[in-house]
């Protein structure tokens, strides 16, 4: 595709970006916002599960990023940063976005089905911090998570920020939203998954986990944790820490487990 360039805020092909801070798109029109320059090369890359529907880069970034862009199979615009920051309603330092387009959902069963023996998933429970999502899903992708499953109260993977805490694994990391009702360790079990439950009430030690089988870390969100009727139904697993202090960040929880597990098979 050609560039474009753009010179005008105003200019009806950039309404997808206009006042971008934290009015989202996703859940409208089936949009998402992607931005910088790791995010949007996940995006375009070879193991991208989205489309991209358009771009908008600052003039000054076209060079660095001719190698992705030259092959972009959507449009390219190209504006001088005043005009971008103009059009996104607040300064856009990175000077890159972009505009991907959700498709239909995955289901459970197409990410989960006919796991290898040595498959880790990752099973979220409640987490509604952007933050936090993103990283989680960043250790997913650093671990070789095979997917990720939500369930129904989570926040969505695909909102900006998250995106951008992630740097760009929820684009490439596939996952599954779980419908209302439906319990995460149970629908792992179904699949021949063995429930790990993170938990500071935990009855083994990661230290000491082995897991000969396919496996799934379960975590919960932090303060409430996993709910018990959950925990029921999984081996409960911690990780050591010193006299006095039982929790850590959730995603930095789940980095420390994944990789483990990880290492260990």
């Amino acid at each position: 595709m050609p560039f474009i360039p753009v010179n005008d805020p105003k200019d009806l092909r950039l309404a997808a970006y206009r006042e971008v801070r934290e009015r989202d798109l996703v859940g409208r029109q089936g949009r998402f916002v992607a931005e910088g320059e790791v995010v949007l090369r996940h995006l375009l890359g070879p193991k991208s599960r989205f489309e991209a529907e358009s771009v908008l880069i600052a003039a000054n970034r076209r060079a660095a990023l001719d190698d992705v862009l030259s092959c972009a199979a959507c449009p390219v615009y190209v504006a001088e940063q005043p005009v971008m920051d103009a059009v996104a309603g607040f300064a856009i330092h990175r000077g890159i976005l972009a505009i991907g387009r959700m498709g239909e959902p995955t289901s459970a069963q197409a990410i989960l089905a006919d796991p290898e023996t040595r498959d880790l998933v990752l099973a979220i429970v409640g987490v509604g911090n952007h933050d936090n999502m993103g990283g989680l899903f960043r250790a997913a992708a650093a671990f070789g998570v095979r997917a990720v499953v939500m369930d129904s109260t989570c926040c969505d993977p695909l909102y900006r920020k998250a995106i951008r805490v992630s740097v760009g694994a929820s684009l490439i990391t596939p996952f599954a939203r779980l419908a209302t009702g439906e319990d995460v360790a149970a629908v792992l079990g179904q699949y021949g998954y063995a429930p790990l439950a993170l938990t500071p009430s935990a009855t083994e030690r990661l230290d000491e986990v082995r897991v000969t089988g396919p496996a799934a870390v379960i975590v919960g969100a932090e303060g409430p944790g996993l709910p018990e009727a959950t925990m029921a139904k999984c081996r409960r697993i911690g990780i050591p820490m010193a006299g006095g202090f039982d929790s850590l960040n959730v995603a930095t929880a789940a980095a420390i487990t994944l990789h483990h597990l990880a290492v260990e098979r």
